[in-house]
């Protein structure tokens, strides 16, 4: 069995007082959070930084207090990590793959919708783990 590790993070930001995610829409035809592939010598923290600032354009402020870990089998023979950190977007820019064009498009929804419009399972349950923990922060439980 081939073991593969990615990192990435749920990025989001406030808006008319509302918060909003930031969804890819991959080449691929889904709809996922941002991540990638770990490369050697980096750290976990290093890898979401590099691959949301490749995919996105984006340098989001980092909250390394929130880390889930989802696993998952994407080929035959394959288990993958991927964990993920949230990540704040204070700046008001337009995100832009400007790594390889694997992102051609993006959206910032509100949870319900961002919910809805993921194409994984495993997103979804990374969105709403986030999200409880941003709403946690906002109320001073974390």
């Amino acid at each position: 069995m081939n073991k593969e590790k990615s990192c990435g993070a749920v990025i989001y930001r406030y808006k008319d007082n509302k918060i909003y995610f930031l969804l890819s829409k991959m080449g691929f035809g889904h709809i996922s959070l941002s991540k990638g592939h770990v490369e050697k010598g980096e750290t976990e923290l290093e890898t979401a930084k590099r691959e949301i600032l490749e995919e996105t354009s984006l340098e989001p402020e980092f909250d390394t207090n929130f880390r889930y870990k989802i696993t998952y089998s994407p080929a035959k023979n394959v288990i993958k990590d991927v964990i993920f950190f949230v990540a704040e977007q204070k700046e008001d820019k337009t995100p832009i793959d400007l790594h390889d064009d694997e992102v051609v498009g993006f959206l910032w929804l509100e949870y319900e919708s961002a919910y809805k419009t993921l194409s994984h399972d495993s997103d979804k349950e990374v969105l709403e783990n986030a999200n409880k923990y941003i709403k946690g922060k906002e109320n001073g439980k974390f």
